[in-house]
C-alpha cells in the first residue's frame, strides 16, 4: 500500500470525458456486496455515481482525474453510517480493475480495496 499511497498524493488534473471512458460501468468490491456505478463523467472530471451496499448510499462527491497515464477516482459518501467515508482509487487497465483504499470515517481506519468490473 505504501507505493499506492505515494501515487495517490500526487496532484492531478481533469481531462476530457473520453479520457475517463474506461471508468464507466458497474464495479463490485471483491470483499463484499459493495458496488460503485459510474453513470457519467463531465469534462471537468465530475462523476455522477451511485454506491450500493446493497441498498443505495448517498454519494456526496465523486471526481475523476488523470496524472500522466493513470486515472484516479475520489468518492466521498455522506449518509447514515457513512459520515464522510471515502474511496481513493486508481484504474489499472492491464487487469481492468479499480484499486486503492477506503477510509472508514466512523472508525478512522483505512482499508486496501479492489473493485472488479461487473460484466
Amino acid at each position: 500500500m505504501v507505493l499506492l499511497v505515494l501515487f495517490l498524493a500526487v496532484p492531478t488534473m481533469a481531462l476530457a470525458t473520453d479520457d475517463f471512458q474506461p471508468l464507466m460501468g458497474r464495479w463490485q468490491r471483491t470483499d463484499g456486496s459493495y458496488v460503485i456505478e459510474i453513470r457519467s463523467i463531465a469534462s471537468d472530471g465530475n462523476i455522477k455515481a451511485g454506491y450500493f451496499n446493497p441498498n443505495p448510499i448517498n454519494v456526496e462527491k465523486a471526481q475523476a482525474s488523470k496524472d500522466k497515464e493513470q486515472i484516479k477516482v475520489e468518492m466521498t459518501l455522506r449518509d447514515v453510517g457513512y459520515p464522510g467515508s471515502a474511496y481513493t482509487l486508481v484504474y489499472a487497465p492491464e487487469k481492468d480493475v479499480l484499486l486503492g483504499y477506503y477510509f472508514h470515517a466512523v472508525s478512522r481506519q483505512y482499508f486496501d480495496v479492489l473493485f472488479v468490473r461487473i460484466k
